[in-house]
């Protein structure tokens, strides 16, 4: 049985990102989080805080046991994954006026915008 929730358009649009990575719906995506979520919290050797701590800077990486450095790789993960996904260089260049270069599909060296 499910019941229905309202949860941060911020956190269900980083499920929408995530979740085709994964072959999952938002919504399917948003419960694994909380599946994983209740584990880590329920988990001996994982400090929350310890693991905030780091992802924060405020921590080394190295001080954490295997499975909070485990925690952390997949938190940083998912960031990138988001930036990456957000990024588009190509048409900030364009906005900016500025040339930029890239490969075509053949590997050839490409120039874009202003020459």
């Amino acid at each position: 049985m499910s019941a229905p929730t309202r949860i941060d358009d911020d956190l269900f649009d980083a499920a929408q990102r995530t979740a085709h990575l994964q072959s999952r719906s938002a919504a399917q995506q948003v419960n694994h989080w909380a599946r994983v979520g209740r584990a880590l919290e329920a988990a001996r050797g994982v400090s929350h805080r310890r693991i905030t701590d780091v992802l924060a800077g405020a921590r080394h990486y190295d001080d954490l046991s295997d499975e909070e450095q485990a925690v952390v790789r997949a938190e940083w993960a998912e960031r990138t994954q988001a930036t990456i996904s957000d990024l588009n260089l190509a048409a900030e260049f364009t906005t900016e006026g500025r040339s930029y270069v890239e490969l075509d599909a053949t590997g050839a060296v490409v120039r874009r915008g202003r020459v």
